[in-house]
């Protein structure tokens, strides 16, 4: 399935590049390419490698300056014994705005995402890889608080062949055919830079909590009740370090909602209800990215 859809990918983008190219300013290509670096991987509220870091590196192109983009990401554990849960994603997406500078001033995102795990994929009879559409939307103007914004996401999420562990032959039913409401609040504030060379520096708090009805990725060993299940809080700082290059750090920190403790359910006795066995759940991130 994964070949089949890159193939795809590269078709088109070999068709319509051309066309973007001639209505871009300077007929380039741009984006962002960089790497994240977690000390705990946590996707979704679930903690993927338990208390290992991970690596993401990634690549993040504007189609000429169209409102589509491509991006691609791999998630890595930095220690053996996780090859099976290591993932590619691939997304396609368009990013626009409207109402520019007036109270409903919307800023939105559309897309469509494909998970690949590619050494998951070749130990099953059948891929379990995932798929998802995802809209989101937010609003700088609407609270009249310079830096306030509040957004909500919405995915629908589905497995890419609904007979393996990630769909119907999963103990726990499809795990991973639902819907996904994210509700956001952001805040960028602005304080004293740190050094001479930023006078200025911005610092970005993040909260957002989730309804999660249906979307468990986990092949085995959990699943999630349509409800509330987590409130991720962040924050964040960017660095200029020149030449089109950036540095994050963010520290981040999960408060899960439902239930740690092991039920019985279809025969698997050590199943966890709930998106992870932990309530809290804190790591710091750091990534490098060069804009070109």
């Amino acid at each position: 399935m994964r070949k089949e859809f890159l193939v795809v990918v590269v078709v088109l983008f070999g068709s319509v590049a051309p066309l973007f190219a001639q209505n871009a300013p300077d007929g380039a290509l741009h984006g962002n390419v960089g790497i994240t670096y977690d000390t705990k991987y946590v996707w979704r509220g679930i903690l993927v490698y338990g208390a290992d870091s991970a690596i993401h590196p990634f690549i993040d192109l504007d189609l000429f300056g169209s409102g589509f983009h491509f991006e691609t990401i791999a998630h890595r554990a930095n220690s053996s014994g996780y090859e099976l849960s290591e993932r590619w994603d691939y997304s396609l997406y368009y990013a626009g705005a409207f109402n520019i500078e007036q109270p409903w001033e919307t800023r939105y995102m559309v897309g469509y995402r494909y998970f690949n795990y590619p050494d998951l994929s070749s130990h099953t009879s059948g891929s379990v890889d995932l798929q998802e559409m995802y809209a989101g939307v937010a609003f700088p103007k609407l609270l009249c608080v310079p830096g306030l914004v509040p957004g909500y996401a919405l995915l629908k999420c589905w497995p890419s062949n609904s007979d393996t562990v990630v769909g119907g032959e999963n103990p726990n039913g499809g795990t991973y055919s639902g819907w996904a409401h994210v509700f956001m609040l952001d805040y960028a504030m602005k304080v004293t830079g740190f050094t001479a060379e930023t006078p200025e520096q911005i610092i970005n708090f993040h909260i957002e909590t989730v309804f999660n009805d249906g979307v468990d990725p986990r092949p085995l060993g959990g699943y999630t009740d349509s409800d509330w299940t987590h409130v991720l809080l962040g924050v964040s700082t960017d660095f200029n370090l020149g030449s089109g290059v950036t540095f994050t750090p963010a520290l981040s920190y999960q408060i899960t909602f439902e239930d740690d403790g092991k039920e019985q359910m279809a025969g698997y006795p050590t199943s966890t209800k709930g998106v992870s066995p932990d309530h809290d759940i804190t790591w710091a991130s750091a990534t490098l990215k060069y804009k070109f």
